[in-house]
């Protein structure tokens, strides 16, 4: 699934432009910026997500975020859905948040949302995927061009076909099928062309600090919290769609 996301925040309905509420703590200063700014740059409806996400969360600190908005074209629709990825100390708590226009007018809106929390030592892998551009002129300042993140935790796996071939361009014959298997239950991917340089060095800190939590080495250590967790108003049961993969 591509990734397309506009340079500046969308013009959303429901978009608020106010501070969101209660993550004024939720920050990672190793990262380009907060996760309530990173819902705010996102523009997709930043405070109902948040809210959302300090539920999920239920009382736990932050170490690391990485919030991705995507875009896709539906014949004459633009389609735009986020997902929200929350480590904490000892869970992955993602977020994936749709909107869904129910009339022609675009009065009638509703936003479709599933949380899922993972304990971290579930994670079976954490698998990123660089693309450096002309790799022959390769410098070490040189950024990565594009970065795909895949975490794995369920043990579900994916499978790619396609015709095999002999390498005979002339060749009729059947040859079968190949294919590939993958482990993954949500996969991102991040372009410095659509999602800027930051998004991509944020996504790579997002999984170091994945990595060490999951690993159990040294991790950074999370802020202090400084509001207490408000009371929970329910809980969400959806389980996180997997039709959200990026390709």
């Amino acid at each position: 699934m591509s990734s397309q996301p506009p340079a500046s925040a969308p013009e959303t309905p429901g978009n608020d432009n106010q501070a969101v509420r209660h993550h004024s703590s939720h920050s990672h200063s190793s990262q380009g910026q907060s996760l309530d700014g990173a819902l705010q740059k996102a523009g997709f409806y930043p405070r109902l997500v948040a809210d959302v996400v300090d539920d999920a969360l239920d009382g736990r600190e932050c170490v690391a975020h990485l919030v991705h908005l995507e875009t896709h074209f539906d014949r004459a629709e633009v389609r735009r859905h986020i997902t929200v990825l929350v480590l904490t100390a000892d869970m992955l708590v993602i977020t994936h948040v749709d909107d869904q226009q129910l009339d022609e007018a675009g009065e009638q809106i509703v936003a479709q949302i599933s949380t899922e929390s993972v304990p971290v030592s579930q994670i079976r892998s954490v698998v990123l995927s660089y693309m450096y551009a002309q790799p022959q002129n390769y410098k070490p300042s040189d950024p990565v061009r594009e970065l795909t993140l895949s975490i794995a935790w369920s043990g579900g796996q994916r499978l790619d076909m396609g015709p095999a071939s002999c390498g005979d361009p002339q060749c009729e014959a059947d040859h079968g099928y190949t294919g590939t298997i993958a482990q993954e239950d949500i996969v991102l991917r991040i372009s410095a062309e659509a999602d800027g340089l930051q998004a991509v060095q944020d996504a790579k800190l997002f999984a170091r600090a994945l990595r060490a939590v999951n690993t159990g080495s040294s991790s950074p250590v999370p802020h202090v919290q400084s509001l207490p967790p408000r009371p929970r108003a329910g809980v969400f049961g959806t389980r996180l769609s997997r039709g959200h993969q990026q390709r």
